[in-house]
Formats: structure tokens, sequence, C-alpha cells
């Protein structure tokens, strides 16, 4: 894909989401840490459910540790996976106590070295936390990243995002991925994508497929 047909793409989606925003509620970087570790196969909406309440009671990595890990796992219990990520928090918390003054890094590379922590958590929390462009890439950013064309069907997660940060101007980086998992979460859905309707169908492989699936099960019906 060229340049002009990548900058057709972001304008649709700047255009239709333009004030796309991370959905995880915090108010430091510390919580939003806290909030993209739990969202690991988990929605937004769930996490914030559970946030709410567990951001009242837990200020402090050192907070988390004050409880019996068992405590922690029935406050965080309606989350997926809440044993093993009850136990993330609680390592994690010990590893910024011990090594970083109980702060959250703004490093990258020291951010994918706590418990937890992948490179798509990392690239969340440098950019909504300390401003430094990056693409995370999520279900939403990887399934909508494909069906446009930014991307290889085959390609792994980390080669998708290596190609949205080679066609995506840096200063860009950010409100795309904000504006892709936007696109992906409320308009191009994994089962029913609003094919008919998308601006972008002219560009979308998927689309185009799915439409035409349509056209021929209709003329069937006749």
């Amino acid at each position: 894909m060229n340049a002009a047909g990548v900058r057709h793409i972001l304008d649709c989606i700047g255009a239709m989401f333009p004030d796309a925003h991370c959905e995880l509620r915090h108010s430091n970087a510390f919580e939003l840490t806290i909030a993209v570790l739990l969202s690991a196969q988990c929605t937004d909406a769930t996490v914030n459910k559970v946030t709410e309440d567990l951001f009242q009671k837990y200020k402090t990595p050192e907070d988390y540790l004050a409880v019996p890990l068992e405590e922690l796992e029935q406050d965080i219990r309606r989350i997926g996976l809440f044993r093993s990520k009850a136990k993330h928090i609680q390592n994690l918390c010990r590893i910024l106590i011990e090594q970083y003054d109980g702060e959250v890094p703004r490093e990258h590379a020291e951010l994918v070295k706590l418990p937890g922590v992948g490179r798509k958590t990392a690239n969340v929390v440098v950019s909504n936390a300390f401003g430094v462009p990056a693409i995370a890439v999520d279900t939403h950013v990887e399934r909508v990243s494909k069906r446009l064309g930014l991307a290889g069907w085959n390609d792994s997660v980390l080669e998708v995002e290596k190609k949205l940060m080679k066609r995506v101007p840096k200063e860009e980086w950010t409100i795309t991925h904000h504006r892709l998992i936007f696109f992906g979460r409320y308009h191009c859905k994994a089962q029913n994508p609003q094919c008919e309707i998308c601006p972008l169908l002219d560009v979308c492989r998927e689309g185009k497929k799915r439409m035409k699936k349509s056209l021929v099960r209709k003329d069937r019906e006749k």
C-alpha cells in the first residue's frame, strides 16, 4: 500500500473517531499499568468496573503487598485469569519497590521486565502515561490492520506493529492506536462488521469479500 492509501485510511478513521482515547480509567501511570495488566483477555468495560473499587482500596505498590494473595484474588475475581494476574500484580509491586523506588519506569525496555507486562502493555503505558509515541497492537488493531491491508494476513503481532510504525507518521502513532481500537471495537467488529456503511469498503479486502457473499446469498433467495 502506498502513502496515499495509508493517508486515506488514517483520515477516514480520524473523521469517524476524532476523540478516540484510552478507555481504561486511571489517574496515574501505576493505575494504568495495573489496568492494562488486568485487561488481557478481558474487556475494558469489565476492568473499569473492577478497578473502580480496586483503586480506592489500593493506592500504592505497598498497599497491594499488605494483603494476602487470596484477598487480592477475591478483589479481582470478576476478571479472567484472576489468580495469575493477582500473582503478577504482587510480584510487579515488589519489583517496583525494590528496584524503582515504587515508581513505574518510563523506559519501554524496563517496563517489559515487569511480571505480566508484555510489549503491548508497555506500549500503552509509555504512550498514555508518559507521552512517548507508540502503537500497541491488541486484537482490534491487529484485525483492522489486516482487513485494511496495512499488514499481511499471516503477520505476527510484532510484524503488524512494525508495519504500522513504518507507514504511520510517528507523531500520529498514539492517536492512530486509539482510533484503530475504536474502529475495531465499535464499527469493524470481529463477527458483524458494518461493511455496508463503511467509508473504507473500497480498500477493505475483508469487506469486499463479505459484501460479495451477501449479494450471492440475496440472489439465491430471490
